[in-house]
């Protein structure tokens, strides 16, 4: 297989080498492509995302479809401006010369993808790769096979084959894949298998970008609107039912706040998910059965104050709050990844920092209060990739930010003109005029020392 892998990646390389994808014409004409595939296979999608993952139509289209035609007309309107080559300063020592940075594709780009999210984390970075005049090898998921299935078919009756095409098959083959002379691998996925693709790429010394997770923090102060806080931690937690990478892993509530964000988080999941949600249509289901026993044990880490009811034939977890969980206990030592939230009391803001500083740098963190002081002080104080105040996850879908993470959480960003920056190389360029030649750069001048120095100084 590898061998096939290999020839595939020369193919690429090659149809790169024509020059063909780098053209402003070539490139709005392939993102216009993936618009129109977009808009022919909408019902499939939907199917897809349903059979996978039991994803709503609301869902699909908040979360994925409706995020994926928001990067893309966004590229679209700008990609002119973005290709356009940059102006920059120029000291006085270079008279004569203009400085530039003009935006390089790095060739055949490799991009791995999940499977929480698979269609939006697949054609997100894609996106950003065609923008920047990319070829592409896609990774999906198998895990979710109907998507990843139609992902394959959609991609291969709009693109070239040796522009973009799909891969499909198991870690072993992602491993071969991520061991190839790519010229970029943008994966998504988990630290630990992160870690992998980054040795990986260092044998060949390809630059990497790892959107990764972690154990993302929610931080409620004394001084908060408690309603809004609970209505918009449950929507950002289990949405997806909580398989989001930035969903809220924890919270640290202030004490005297506890009982009345509990009456809160209560009532809005009953009317967000309804009173039963294993028996709700429109509830996401785990995406196999692996994850779901895994989810399971967590059960047995707290006391559960609302939900904890589960169906193994669904796949279904009930939103499920959990309190008197220990920092040492096993759903405090790894990313939860699902339908299941801790709860603890912090006294002092002072004490939910040290907290937060105990874990790995986070993907992502939110803060509840009204004390700009103290806002200001988790931005400062606390390095984790991004998040909100007063919300959760809706960072991510500002196209206008960069979205990634720091140390174990990632490394890069990505999500509008970021998307392209990453999938671009800044290249500096000097022009020189020929209308004369300054003296001070060469030696042997008699004076020239003492006038350079004094210029550079």
């Amino acid at each position: 297989m590898k061998a096939t892998l290999e020839k595939l990646l020369d193919g690429q390389k090659q149809y790169y080498a024509t020059g063909i994808t780098k053209p402003y014409d070539f490139r709005i004409d392939e993102l216009t492509k993936l618009t129109e595939m977009l808009d022919n296979n909408e019902a499939a999608i939907y199917q897809a995302l349903k059979n996978d993952l039991n994803k709503s139509p609301h869902e699909v289209f908040t979360t994925e479809l409706g995020f994926i035609y928001s990067e893309l007309n966004l590229a679209i309107k700008y990609l002119v401006k973005w290709m356009d080559k940059e102006k920059v300063k120029t000291p006085t020592t270079h008279r004569g010369s203009n400085s530039y940075i003009y935006q390089q594709p790095y060739g055949s780009t490799l991009i791995v993808s999940p499977w929480n999210y698979p269609l939006q984390l697949t054609l997100a970075p894609l996106i950003g790769a065609i923008a920047a005049g990319n070829c592409a090898v896609i990774k999906p998921a198998p895990e979710a096979k109907e998507t990843a299935a139609l992902l394959e078919k959609m991609i291969n009756e709009t693109f070239d084959r040796q522009y973009v095409t799909v891969v499909q098959g198991d870690a072993e083959i992602s491993e071969q894949l991520t061991s190839l002379p790519f010229d970029y691998i943008f994966f998504t996925g988990s630290t630990a298998v992160g870690k992998k693709v980054m040795r990986q790429a260092s044998e060949h010394l390809t630059p990497v970008t790892l959107e990764l997770g972690g154990k993302s923090p929610v931080i409620i102060d004394k001084n908060v609107d408690i309603k809004k806080a609970a209505k918009r931690i449950v929507w950002g937690k289990f949405t997806n039912a909580g398989q989001t990478c930035v969903a809220p892993d924890y919270i640290l509530v202030h004490e005297s706040k506890k009982n009345e964000l509990l009456r809160s988080m209560i009532k809005y999941i009953k009317r967000l998910y309804t009173k039963n949600p294993l028996k709700n249509e429109n509830y996401v289901k785990i995406i196999n059965s692996n994850h779901f026993n895994r989810l399971i044990n967590y059960l047995d880490d707290g006391s559960i104050v609302y939900g904890g009811e589960h169906d193994e034939s669904k796949l279904c977890i009930e939103p499920t709050l959990m309190t008197d969980v220990s920092l040492e206990a096993l759903c405090m030592q790894e990313e939860i990844f699902g339908p299941i939230l801790p709860i603890m009391t912090i006294s002092s803001l002072d004490e939910a920092i040290s907290i937060v500083k105990s874990y790995d740098k986070p993907l992502a963190l939110y803060y509840f209060g009204n004390d700009s002081t103290n806002e200001e002080r988790v931005i400062e104080e606390l390095s984790f990739g991004g998040g909100c105040i007063n919300d959760t996850l809706f960072h991510l879908a500002n196209p206008h930010l960069p979205f990634g993470g720091i140390g174990s959480s990632g490394t890069g960003a990505y999500h509008g003109k970021y998307s392209f920056d990453t999938f671009s190389h800044d290249k500096g360029i000097l022009k020189q005029t020929n209308k004369f030649d300054l003296p001070f750069r060469y030696p042997n001048g008699k004076f020239f020392h003492k006038i350079m120095k004094k210029v550079m100084n």
